[in-house]
């Protein structure tokens, strides 16, 4: 196997189109060992404004660079980052424990965020339409917000980059992007990626760091910085909207996820419990648009619990490196101690397991879990489990079921299984941005990716996800 820092040979700030020492370095852990892979610089705060400048003093070139040009390096982003598929997978199962199959679909989505807006960064447009009263003309522009710090987690750390620096870059924004300090790596090779395909030096800015609070607060403290772009949890998204206030800088939050998984009346069992695999179990449960809270029709319950129990059950847990590796590691052993306190919590309000495996006793994981018997007040229900477990309540009608799944203050994603015109129908009712039907994906970087009530703010992804990086000028014109 190629060794990490052969992967990864610069693994220090990217600040203006030069590599910096940082003040210190970060250990980067393999969560499938427990052992350490290798260390990256960390950015203090004086590194973060350094990265702010290099943005700001960068803006003005890159916003007047013709959309074209911007198009084009977007696209040989996407072209360079497929040929370094192989090597970017491998990088994301060492250090954040994602399987094979699950690294490899991660870099080809976002390897499309570059595709997609660089096929957006050309078609920008505004309007001309006379006024009401016929004495002006009304005149209106689309123009770049100006520099965004992108904050983004470590679960998907190749997705959440390109996702939010893709649509910035085709607007005309400069970007700083601070990636999770678990998962640096990932986010400097696609630094990395975006250098060779042209990206002139300052425009993109990469400041790994252990200090989040501090670095991100001077970020959005200083006025020259317009936009955030942030995912992560809704405690910390709350607390980052209080801090953009102070210069009233233009956010996008797209925060944690409860997600209701139903299945109803009309429903193919064997395919809601394929469907019930892939949201669950993609990325080790680890993902905020992850199956949390599974509510089935008391007419299919039997059938489907025993089937998803029976698929949970075959799961093969181990390595990320292990090509036959099916469940990998959780984050950190922190992840792994929470996971097991929400599920002993279920158990103690009265739910009942029926996967009793046991985990590698090297590494972070926990086993795939399957609980029955949960009740609609059991605790595990009002928690984002970030993790390989699957709830199971019983319900006797579609109304009792919407209900339930819209008891949440959280309205990122929602998957129902049922007959179509059922579907449609629940879908309506259900307080989500992104609903699955009868499919257990929703995630398409030509599709709006965002959530309801305290899921989020904005969308990402589609036509929509340009939007945000952009401001509207109006000219009104005598005529």
């Amino acid at each position: 196997m190629t060794a990490i820092n052969d992967l990864v040979p610069h693994r220090d700030l990217w600040i203006g189109g030069e590599h910096r020492p940082g003040a210190d370095r970060i250990p980067v852990m393999n969560p499938s060992t427990g052992e350490i892979l290798t260390d990256v610089a960390n950015a203090d705060v004086t590194d973060m404004m350094s990265a702010v400048g290099a943005a700001h003093a960068t803006q003005p070139t890159w916003a007047a660079t013709a959309p074209r040009q911007r198009a084009e390096i977007l696209r040989r982003s996407y072209e360079l980052m497929i040929e370094r598929a192989d090597d970017l997978a491998l990088v994301m199962s060492l250090e954040m424990g994602k399987t094979r199959g699950d690294a490899e679909g991660e870099v080809a989505y976002a390897a499309e965020f570059f595709r997609w807006f660089s096929e957006q960064a050309a078609h920008l447009g505004g309007e001309f339409r006379t006024s009401p009263a016929g004495a002006t003309r009304i005149l209106t522009s689309q123009r770049p917000v100006g520099p965004a710090l992108l904050v983004t987690p470590w679960n998907f750390p190749a997705a959440m980059a390109t996702r939010k620096i893709a649509p910035a870059l085709a607007a005309g924004c400069t970007v700083v992007l601070k990636p999770a300090a678990e998962t640096p790596l990932t986010a400097l090779m696609v630094a990395e990626i975006l250098a060779t395909a042209g990206t002139p030096p300052g425009v993109v800015n990469v400041v790994p760091t252990d200090q989040p609070g501090p670095t991100v607060e001077a970020a959005l403290g200083d006025p020259r910085i317009r936009k955030l772009s942030f995912t992560g949890s809704t405690a910390v998204g709350r607390n980052l909207l209080r801090l953009a206030a102070s210069n009233v800088t233009r956010t996008s939050m797209e925060l944690g996820g409860n997600a209701p998984f139903l299945v109803l009346p009309g429903a193919d069992v064997n395919d809601a419990v394929d469907g019930a695999m892939l949201a669950k179990m993609r990325n080790g449960g680890q993902a905020c648009t992850a199956a949390n809270r599974f509510i089935v029709h008391r007419s299919l319950a039997d059938a489907f619990t025993e089937k998803l129990a029976a698929r949970m059950k075959s799961v093969r847990i181990g390595s990320a490196l292990d090509a036959e590796t099916q469940l990998g590691p959780m984050i950190t052993a922190r992840a792994v101690a929470g996971i097991q306190e929400k599920v002993n919590a279920a158990l103690d309000h009265g739910a009942g397991s029926l996967l009793p495996v046991d985990a590698p006793g090297v590494g972070y994981f926990h086993p795939a879990t399957v609980l029955t018997d949960v009740a609609a007040d059991n605790p595990i229900l009002d928690q984002e489990v970030f993790g390989p477990v699957a709830p199971i309540v019983v319900v006797d009608d579609e109304d009792e079921a919407v209900v339930l799944a819209n008891n949440t203050e959280a309205g990122l994603a929602a998957y129902v299984y049922a007959s179509l015109p059922s579907a449609l129908r629940v879908a309506e009712q259900i307080e989500s941005g992104m609903i699955g039907i009868n499919r257990g994906l929703v995630s398409d970087a030509a599709a709006p990716f965002g959530g309801m009530k305290q899921s989020g703010l904005g969308r990402e992804g589609g036509r929509e996800g340009i939007s945000e990086y952009l401001e509207i000028s109006y000219l009104s014109v005598a005529w």
